[in-house]
């Protein structure tokens, strides 16, 4: 039987209903616990199964596959530094290398509360971000922080563990791994037009499109093929 409470119950069920196959919802849903019980406990796998009439193991599965789903805890600002080979060339190993000397942690670990710090904060080396044109980038809760530097990755995990406000390059005010999850989950907390949306160096090729005059050309339009009418005596 599940320890997760009757409004979280409650929620999982209706993610399930949002799907023709209720099974569709297992990545929300597990989004969901983990913004309740900050991680993915034995007890959410169950429950998540038992909505949605499946194994336990098949829930186990999904939940080990993807590393946005976490079995320990994370902090309350989870720092995720792309690695890949654009960012890592352009600077992401050496950011990754100093938060870790910075924070005292390996990967995917959780750094120790100091005394007057009001957040916990975790870092993590992820793969591509799908913003290159940014290179290097770091994530935080899932949302970005471009063109960073060693410097200025120190001085973002500072201002998150003392309180301070943070706002992401293209997007909201950075709010708490637990808050996150529950928005990926698909309860939006208000702030989806909160920030810019988009940049200059992901808009560079259509405002170059716009100063050619540049236009995507048009789908071709499939012609019906013609029909002939049936001659007089053949069946209709």
């Amino acid at each position: 039987m599940s320890t997760l409470d009757d409004k979280t119950l409650a929620e999982l069920r209706e993610i399930a209903g949002r799907y023709p196959e209720k099974r569709s919802g297992l990545l929300p849903m597990l989004h969901l616990v983990q913004s309740v019980q900050g991680k993915v406990t034995p007890e959410a796998i169950e429950a998540c199964a038992e909505v949605l009439d499946i194994s336990a193991a098949e829930v186990s599965g999904v939940a080990t596959f993807y590393t946005m789903y976490k079995r320990h805890g994370v902090g309350d600002f989870h720092v995720g530094v792309c690695t890949n080979t654009l960012c890592a060339v352009m600077g992401g190993d050496a950011i990754f290398a100093r938060l870790k000397e910075h924070l005292d942690v390996g990967n995917d670990e959780v750094a120790e509360k100091r005394e007057g710090d009001q957040h916990t904060v975790s870092l993590e080396h992820v793969e591509c971000n799908a913003a290159c044109d940014y290179a290097p980038v770091v994530m935080v809760n899932w949302e970005f922080m471009d063109n960073q530097t060693p410097d200025g990755a120190v001085e973002m995990v500072e201002a998150l563990r003392t309180g301070q406000e943070v706002t992401s390059t293209r997007g909201p005010r950075l709010c708490t791994w637990r808050e996150a999850e529950r928005v990926l989950a698909g309860f939006p907390d208000g702030r989806v037009d909160e920030g810019p949306a988009a940049g200059p160096a992901s808009l560079a090729g259509l405002e170059i499109a716009r100063e050619k005059g540049w236009t995507a050309p048009s789908a071709p339009v499939a012609e019906t093929p013609a029909v002939a009418a049936p001659e007089k005596g053949e069946a209709q």
